[in-house]
């Protein structure tokens, strides 16, 4: 059975509250540009391959999100763009996003209006453990966090470039918390930008942790 996480956060965590949406937005946006600060601290992008969304907190059906081409690590909050469920960006200076990154994430926040936050990119461990097409085993004490709340995309085509392999995406993390997309990486979702975040280094690092310990028994079996 696994665990109500999100029962847990909240009785750890208080979020701060807001007078205006336009204070809400902004925490929004500088947290959203620290993750990515965060993933580009942890090595955890491969040219320009990867991203983060955030759903604002006024339009809905529109969610911030890096755009094409800048780099995670010298992200900063003027750099956001926001997109619509079109794939048209609405606002932002810059004039170009990521066509895997709409295509997976319309699709995930559409699925899971619950949802704030939405991260994938193509790790080390992530990617390199997704091609076994297996769930990670409950074989830590961090992994055992993601024991049957995370789904696994069994389904590769090549880079997402269309809503209905996104569509796909999102009916494969169901209601969980993450899923592993087969010879491509992971894909973590969160209530909040934090929490999503948190997954996402928590589950890399548990993959690297199975792959470790799986290449030591191979080796000592022999």
């Amino acid at each position: 059975m696994a665990i109500d996480n999100q029962k847990w956060i909240e009785q750890l965590v208080k979020y701060p509250t807001f007078s205006s949406i336009e204070e809400e937005r902004y925490y929004l946006k500088k947290t959203l540009t620290g993750a990515f600060r965060i993933f580009g601290r942890f090595g955890f992008s491969e040219g320009v391959a990867g991203h983060i969304t955030c759903r604002d907190p006024q339009y809905k059906d529109c969610f911030w999100v890096n755009p094409f081409g800048v780099s995670f690590r010298q992200m900063k909050i003027s750099d956001l763009i926001l997109v619509n469920h079109k794939g048209q960006i609405v606002a932002g200076k810059h004039k170009m996003v990521n066509a895997a990154a709409f295509a997976i994430h319309a699709a995930v926040h559409s699925a899971r209006p619950d949802v704030v936050s939405v991260a994938h990119s193509h790790s080390l461990y992530g990617k390199t453990f997704s091609t076994f097409g297996k769930l990670l085993d409950p074989i830590t004490q961090d992994s055992c966090i993601f024991y049957e709340d995370h789904g696994l995309f069994n389904d590769y085509s090549g880079v997402v470039t269309e809503l209905s392999e996104g569509d796909k995406i999102g009916a494969a993390l169901g209601d969980k918390k993450a899923v592993i997309l087969r010879n491509h990486g992971l894909l973590t979702v969160g209530h909040s930008i934090q929490e999503c975040i948190f997954w996402f280094v928590t589950m890399e690092r548990s993959c690297q942790s199975q792959i470790l310990a799986e290449s030591t028994i191979t080796k000592s079996s022999k």
